[in-house]
């Protein structure tokens, strides 16, 4: 299953899973986008719910796995694991929500007792970073600190700022960092750093609270870790985050800031999603100061994500693995180079 079949995310998934074969029941909250994704497929499809657990559970009790594409996943991602681990169905979801991160994991045990998996974040958030990240923990054994870096060029879908405002609103400061296995707050923008990627250029980045800072910590076990991003700009980062923060917390502001998002950003279009790049770059450094370093490039973000989540998908049902898993963990650092259009470098490549 499907759910969230007719969002930006979620026809993508569709075309990709179809592409490759596969079958899925679409499902969702909204019974006409559903009915005109699924004729476009001939699939099947399930108008559902998430308010009512027991006929939640009933419907996905059938299945082998849901995939969850309808954020904000911090409202979709409980009911939906809740009711596969009832009806002992794999889940799998795209968020970036930190706090989304840290509940599946909170429920690994559960997934284990009942025989299925519960992996948040399969797309670029976070296949990309999590294979790299575990790549250069590998070639560096007792790693203590672990650093990554994305620049992406790329418009964004409706559901990915919406996402990007929980993390907002739930973040005083705006971001976050892992220090001794631990999450700190920290100021959106004061910590920053330059970090040269694989096409030569050369940016700063500013520390950001990206899915890497615990999914990174359960893939590698790294106690302190940076997560950079590449943003549009820096100056007043700090005080803009703070106000963002505060006044997403008035009563009706979050969802006129929905409802904005849903007018104003439509995710990048088909020629864009074609030629689009990412960048990426960790290193892992240990505690006498050794570090390794690498470098990937990717596709456009949201096509990488339905190239990604279906392979994940297949990966999963073949081989059912137990727990809350990231991808790096489950599949290892070299799964991410499955993926069309991507290549990893252990230096940098002369341009």
């Amino acid at each position: 299953m499907i759910y969230g079949a007719y969002g930006f995310t979620g026809k993508l998934l569709v075309a990709e899973a179809v592409r490759r074969g596969h079958r899925p029941v679409l499902a969702g909250r909204n019974a006409a986008k559903l009915a005109e994704v699924a004729a476009a497929h001939d699939l099947e499809w399930i108008p559902l719910g998430l308010d009512d657990p027991q006929q939640l559970a009933q419907a996905i009790g059938p299945f082998d796995l849901v995939f969850n594409a309808a954020g904000p996943f911090i409202r979709t991602s409980q009911p939906m694991i809740a009711a596969c681990l009832a009806g002992q169905t794999h889940y799998l979801d795209i968020t970036g929500e930190l706090a989304v991160f840290e509940n599946t994991f909170r429920q690994g045990a559960a997934a284990k007792a009942a025989g299925i998996t519960l992996m948040s974040g399969v797309g670029y958030d976070i296949v990309p970073s999590d294979c790299l990240a575990r790549h250069v923990s590998d070639r560096l054994p007792g790693a203590t600190h672990l650093e990554t870096g994305l620049r992406m060029l790329a418009d964004v879908s409706s559901g990915t700022v919406k996402s990007g405002l929980v993390n907002l609103e739930n973040l005083p400061g705006g971001s976050v960092v892992r220090r001794d296995g631990r999450l700190v707050s920290r100021p959106l923008g004061r910590d920053t750093r330059v970090i040269r990627f694989s096409d030569g250029a050369e940016k700063t980045l500013v520390a950001s609270p990206w899915g890497d800072l615990v999914t990174a910590y359960h893939t590698t076990g790294i106690p302190n870790i940076t997560s950079y991003l590449a943003v549009p700009f820096r100056t007043g980062l700090p005080l803009l985050s703070r106000a963002a923060s505060v006044a997403l917390k008035v009563p009706g502001m979050r969802a006129l800031a929905e409802r904005a998002a849903t007018l104003a950003f439509s995710g990048p279009d088909e020629a864009a999603q074609r030629s689009g790049r990412t960048y990426l770059w960790a290193r892992a450094t240990d505690e006498p100061g050794n570090s390794i370093e690498a470098w990937l490039e990717t596709g456009e973000v949201y096509r990488f994500t339905a190239l990604a989540g279906v392979r994940v998908v297949e990966r999963v049902l073949a081989e059912n693995p137990r727990g809350a898993l990231t991808p790096g963990g489950a599949f290892g650092a070299d799964f991410v180079l499955d993926i069309e259009g991507v290549t990893r470098y252990d230096a940098l490549p002369v341009r």
